[in-house]
This record gives structure tokens, C-alpha cells and sequence, in this order.
């Protein structure tokens, strides 16, 4: 784990060298992984003086978590002396400031509804690909708040700071921070409805194309949401990880646009059943004979 005099060192060359906001926060999130959660935090450095500031009847482990708090010293506590605390919504805005950019509200709902920290917000399903914070709405509110650090890598201060999974629900919108961007720069993804059987149009075929892009047979691109495209999305929201309802919402919109990674495997003297063996465990294989001398 990175002191914060590491991590400032690190700040300050890429600062020195006129690194972008954008890849300032990518370099610099990864280095504060296991720092410490403190409810209110935002960004102090954890000393007992400063937790004792955060203590609050509903957070406890402000202060059971703490050694010095406790009759013991720093030098006692699995983070060590030296590193910040926050909490969600204190970690992403600390991130914008050390980027030279800063976000109103005090927590994550007022900071989402706050329209002039952003240049542009949305569902997940509508996220370009580039560094942006995400939100997860809950009941009306937004409960939680993150960094996207782009191609899905997400870190975000929750137990401690930690990497998080884009997919599968843990993230509902996304904000990009006014001046993180030339808003030339940002590519605008495009509106996606959800889909389920029995719909029709062209966001259907686009379904259906990313589905055969992904080795899932929808059967031909019609624009038809039917047995054979509903079977499909259901094999790849399975091999995703994702709630396997037949439902393309943002989270398995966000899957489907996600880039599609292929590998090749030979298998030596393998038989035409061993092949289908494969298939049936993994759908999103594709398995091919190659024909040789020996054949």
C-alpha cells in the first residue's frame, strides 16, 4: 500500500510533465487501493484527531477500527501512518481536485443533481468509454458513487478503497465532470431502450448483431425480439455473470458493447464429440476442424 507522500510524489511529476486531467486520475486512483473508509471523510489524512472529527453513532468503526483510539498507536493499525480516508462521494471528488477540478454537493445525490458539476450524465447503457464517476441510484437516491477509469476498470472507496466490476448491476449512471474534457473529445454513445421479447425495431436487429458478434445465434438479424433472440441473450447474459432474464437492459447493454476478446485453442486429435462437449459448456465458443494430411 502507497504512503501519501508516494502517491503526492507521483502527483507531482505528472503535474510537472502537463499530464491531462484524465490520465492523472487513471494513474493516481490505482495508488490509493486499501486506503481507508471513514464516513464523511474527504481526503485528511487518517489520524486519530481526524477520526475522532468523523465519529458518528451510526458509523462505529471510526472508531473500533482505529488503534490509537483504542490505547494502542498508528504503528498498530493495518493501514499504517501515512495514507487518507474517505468515504464514496470524498473519493471522487478528492480525485477531480488533485486534477485541478472540483464538484458541489455534499454527497452523491446532491452532487448528481447539482447539473453544473457536469457536462454530460446518463445511464450506464449511454457511457462512452473514458473517465467519468459512476453513480448507483437505490429507492430514488444515489446511494453510492465510483471512478471509471475507462475499458471497465472501476475503483471506489466502499470497506477501503477498491477495485470494483462495471457489469452486473453495481453501477446505474454516469457524470463527466465539467472541464475533465474538451467536449470534442467525448464520444456520444448512443441511447439504448430496454428490450425484451416481443419488441421490434431497429435497436432489436442491433441486438441481435452484437448477440452473433458474441457467438450467440439470435438467429438473422430482423429486428424481431423472438424465441431464437431470447434464447440467445439469455446463453450470453449466463456466460456474462449477469441476471439471466432475457432482458437487455443498461447492464447487459453495457456487455454487449463491451469489446469482444477472441482466443484460439488447438486441441490435438480431438474428436467431433469432444468438440461439442465444449461447446455445450462454454456458448460463446466457436469450434472449427482444421483438415489435415492426417485426417
Amino acid at each position: 500500500m502507497q504512503t501519501l507522500e508516494q502517491v503526492q510524489t507521483v502527483l507531482d511529476a505528472l503535474k510537472d510533465a502537463g499530464t491531462p486531467a484524465p490520465e492523472i486520475i487513471r494513474q493516481l486512483a490505482p495508488l490509493c487501493l486499501g486506503w481507508p473508509y471513514v464516513f464523511g471523510a474527504w481526503g485528511e489524512q487518517c489520524t486519530p484527531g481526524n477520526r475522532r472529527k468523523r465519529v458518528r453513532d451510526d458509523h462505529p468503526t471510526i472508531l473500533s477500527a482505529c488503534p490509537a483510539l483504542n490505547g494502542s498507536a498508528c504503528s498498530a493499525c493495518k493501514w499504517g501512518a501515512g495514507v487518507r480516508m474517505f468515504d464514496c462521494r470524498g473519493f471522487t471528488r478528492w480525485l477531480l481536485q488533485q486534477a485541478g477540478l472540483d464538484i458541489a454537493g455534499s454527497g452523491a445525490t446532491s452532487q448528481w443533481d447539482t447539473a453544473a458539476n457536469w457536462t454530460q450524465r446518463g445511464e450506464i447503457a449511454q457511457m462512452p468509454d473514458v473517465v467519468c464517476v459512476l453513480f448507483r441510484r437505490k429507492a430514488g437516491r444515489m446511494e453510492h458513487t465510483g471512478m471509471h477509469l475507462g475499458s471497465g476498470r472501476v475503483i471506489h472507496c466502499s470497506r477501503n478503497v477498491e477495485e470494483g466490476a462495471l457489469k452486473g448491476g453495481n453501477w446505474t449512471h454516469y457524470a463527466i465532470p465539467r472541464g475533465l474534457y474538451d467536449e470534442r473529445e467525448i464520444p456520444v454513445s448512443p441511447v439504448r431502450r430496454t428490450l425484451r421479447k416481443g419488441a421490434q425495431g431497429a435497436d432489436v436487429k442491433t441486438l441481435q448483431t452484437f448477440l452473433i458478434a458474441w457467438g450467440c445465434e439470435p438467429g438473422t438479424p430482423d429486428g424481431i425480439y423472438g424465441k431464437q433472440t431470447d434464447a440467445a441473450l439469455r446463453a450470453f447474459q449466463r456466460a456474462q455473470g449477469l441476471t439471466v432474464d432475457g432482458v437487455c437492459g443498461p447492464a447487459t447493454w453495457t456487455a454487449l458493447t463491451q469489446p469482444v476478446e477472441t482466443y484460439t485453442i488447438r486441441i490435438e486429435g480431438a474428436t467431433y464429440q469432444q468438440y461439442r462437449r465444449i461447446l455445450d459448456i462454454c456458448p460463446l465458443a466457436e469450434a472449427t476442424k482444421e483438415v489435415t494430411d492426417h485426417d
